[in-house]
C-alpha cells in the first residue's frame, strides 16, 4: 500500500497539516477527505491509503483549522463554522493544489462542508461521499454532543484525543460550544443540498448516536442528482471505522 507523503501548506494566513497520494492510474479523480468535528489525519488512519489503493487514485487528507496539527484555534467558532471551510479555505486548498476534478469524501461535519462546497461548485466536483451527514440539527445530536463534553470533562477521553491534537481543550470546546448554542438550534444546509448536481453516495450507520437517517431522505429529497444510500447495521457514527471491509468495497465499487 502507498503511503501518505506528509506536508505542510498555508492557506488564508493559516498553516494547515495536509497529507498525499499520487494518482496510479491516469484519468483519476483526487480523493479528498474531509474529516468529522474533531477529526484530523491521523485519526482517519489508512482508510484513505486504503481507498486510494483499491481505485487507483490520488487522495489528498488534510487537517482544519483548529484540529490536529494545523494552526491552533484562536477564537470561538460561530454557527458558519462549516461554512466558512466549504465556501472559503477549501476552495483555495484545492487551487494551491492544483486538485481539479476530485471526488469529496466527507464524515460527519466535513459530509455537510462537502455538501456546502458541491452546492456553489457542482461543476468543479466529480462526486460526494458523504459518511453520517447533517443537514439538519437533530435533537438527538444535541443530546450526545451534550453526553459527550461530560464524557471529556470526566473520564480519560481527552487523554486520549491530546495525541491527535496540539490543543486538545481548544480543539473540543471550540466544536462542543457552537454546537450546543442556541443559536445553531436553526442551523441548515438544505438551500446548498437542492443546488447538488453530482452523484451522491450517502452512508450511515443505523446505530449512529449524532444522526438519523432522515438526513440521508432529506438530501434524496433536495438533491438534483442521484443519490445511493448505504444504511449499516451494527454500525454507529464512523462506517469507515465500524464496518471498515463493507464500506472500503462499496465505496470501491461506487467510484469504478
Amino acid at each position: 500500500m502507498q503511503q501518505l507523503e506528509n506536508g505542510r501548506i498555508s492557506v488564508l494566513g493559516r498553516e494547515l497539516e495536509i497529507a498525499q497520494i499520487r494518482a496510479r492510474r491516469a484519468g483519476r479523480p483526487t480523493l479528498v477527505f474531509l474529516h468529522e468535528g474533531l477529526g484530523s489525519i491521523a485519526l482517519w488512519k489508512d482508510f484513505p491509503a486504503g481507498l486510494a489503493e483499491r481505485t487507483g487514485c490520488g487522495a489528498l487528507v488534510y487537517s482544519r483549522y483548529g484540529n490536529g496539527f494545523s494552526t491552533t484555534l484562536a477564537e470561538a467558532r460561530t454557527p458558519a463554522y462549516m461554512h466558512d471551510e466549504a465556501l472559503r479555505v477549501l476552495p483555495e486548498l484545492l487551487r494551491e493544489l492544483a486538485i481539479e476534478d476530485p471526488v469529496l469524501i466527507g464524515h460527519s461535519d466535513g459530509a455537510s462542508i462537502a455538501l456546502i462546497y458541491a452546492g456553489e461548485h457542482s461543476d468543479g466536483i466529480r462526486a460526494l461521499v458523504l459518511e453520517a451527514p447533517h443537514v439538519f440539527v437533530e435533537e438527538l445530536s444535541v443530546h450526545s454532543i451534550a453526553a459527550v463534553r461530560r464524557e471529556y470533562e470526566t473520564t480519560e477521553l481527552r487523554t486520549r484525543m491530546a495525541r491527535y491534537h496540539r490543543d486538545v481543550d481548544r480543539t473540543f470546546f471550540g466544536w462542543n460550544d457552537v454546537w450546543l448554542s442556541e443559536e445553531f438550534r436553526e442551523w441548515n444546509i438544505e438551500e446548498f443540498v437542492g443546488r447538488v448536481r453530482v452523484p451522491i453516495l450517502a452512508v450511515q450507520g443505523i446505530e449512529d448516536e449524532y444522526g438519523t437517517p432522515a438526513q440521508l431522505e432529506r438530501i434524496a429529497r433536495r438533491a438534483r442528482a442521484p443519490v445511493d444510500r448505504l444504511l449499516l447495521a451494527r454500525c454507529a457514527h464512523a462506517p469507515h471505522r465500524d464496518r471498515r471491509a463493507v464500506v472500503e468495497a462499496t465505496l470501491a465499487g461506487w467510484l469504478a
